[in-house]
């Protein structure tokens, strides 16, 4: 993929702007806003965003191969159906996006705001988030298996079916989250807050899970047991 051949700043962009723009390299936006624009189906491969805004922009079913978000803001933009295969996102504020059905293979979100955003259904193959706000987004059947998630806040998100099979958590939260048929197999749980889960009810899913031992006592408060030292 060659770098864009072309940049445009500080603009005000509807769908024509952006549709006279392609051509056979991709193309670099600084500081342009492009909220409410119907951005649907069009061929973005490649092409960088800096300093942009999407508020409510439709990208449904658009090609953003190896796309690149940098310090965006797209509160409810629409991704609904697009290719984002490759693509990164870098401190970017995307608050109740939706990514529904999309194809998010080997995308990487970095310090980014994903509060409430829907991913459901979207292809997640090798999706990294790091330092990342996923408070009550959801991720239904996302696999995260043998990933690190380093700062990752998932409080209330909706993880029913996830993977989480020998992951590995850092300064993370799953507080509240929804885990109904999630897997835990061998995850090391440690840097994870786990307040809120019923983790007995469904102990067989973290088999091999590692804990701490405030995590253990807190899991067996729930039982009414108590822990203390002798």
């Amino acid at each position: 993929m060659n770098p864009p051949a072309i940049t445009i700043e500080d603009r005000t962009l509807a769908r024509a702007d952006v549709t006279a723009l392609q051509g056979d390299d991709p193309v670099r936006l600084v500081g342009c806003t492009l909220d409410e624009a119907k951005l649907a189906d069009l061929d973005l491969t490649g092409w960088v965003f800096e300093r942009c805004s999407f508020a409510r922009t439709d990208f449904g079913k658009a090609e953003l191969e190896l796309a690149r978000f940098l310090n965006c803001r797209g509160a409810f933009a629409l991704f609904r159906g697009a290719n984002l295969e490759d693509a990164a996102f870098r401190s970017s504020d995307f608050n109740n996006a939706s990514f529904r059905g999309a194809t998010l293979s080997a995308v990487s979100f970095e310090d980014c705001k994903l509060t409430g955003c829907d991913m459901a259904d979207a292809r997640s193959m090798g999706v990294r988030f790091t330092n990342t706000l996923l408070v009550s987004a959801k991720l239904p059947g996302f696999n995260f298996r043998k990933d690190t998630l380093v700062g990752v806040d998932l409080s209330s998100a909706d993880l029913a079916r996830c993977d989480f099979r020998e992951a590995s958590f850092e300064n993370c939260s799953l507080r509240e989250a929804n885990i109904e048929e999630a897997r835990f197999q061998d995850a090391d749980l440690r840097g994870a807050d786990l307040g809120g889960l019923s983790i007995l009810a469904q102990a067989g899913r973290f088999k091999g899970a590692v804990v701490s031992a405030a995590q253990a006592e807190l899991i067996l408060s729930q039982t009414g047991l108590k822990v203390r030292a002798r």
